[in-house]
């Protein structure tokens, strides 16, 4: 990590590392040594504050490594407990990416 990124929020820091690679949430909570859990808010937030700038942020939906099933039209950036076809709980993180 560069001494430009490490003077940026770590939002900040989320969308540099996501417009020029996608990543998970388990990429993103170790290249910035923050939890797993706080991903997902700061996800959220990034989102939201793309939107002003006419940037997205890309989402590679879950999907569940039993049946395959996408989980193409969720919302939240929250793990799903397990899958609505097969019930599993294999469920592939998703890979973000900012464009």
């Amino acid at each position: 990590m560069t001494l430009r990124e490490r003077e940026q929020t770590i939002r900040q820091q989320i969308i540099t590392l996501l417009s020029e690679e996608a990543y998970g949430c388990r990429d993103l909570s170790r290249i910035l040594r923050i939890p797993i859990k706080e991903v997902p808010e700061h996800l959220a937030h990034v989102a939201r504050s793309l939107s002003p700038h006419k940037r997205k942020l890309i989402t590679l939906p879950y999907s569940c490594m039993i049946c395959g099933y996408p989980f193409r039209d969720r919302k939240r950036f929250t793990r799903p407990s397990r899958c609505p076809r097969c019930r599993g709980q294999h469920i592939e993180e998703p890979r973000f990416q900012v464009t």
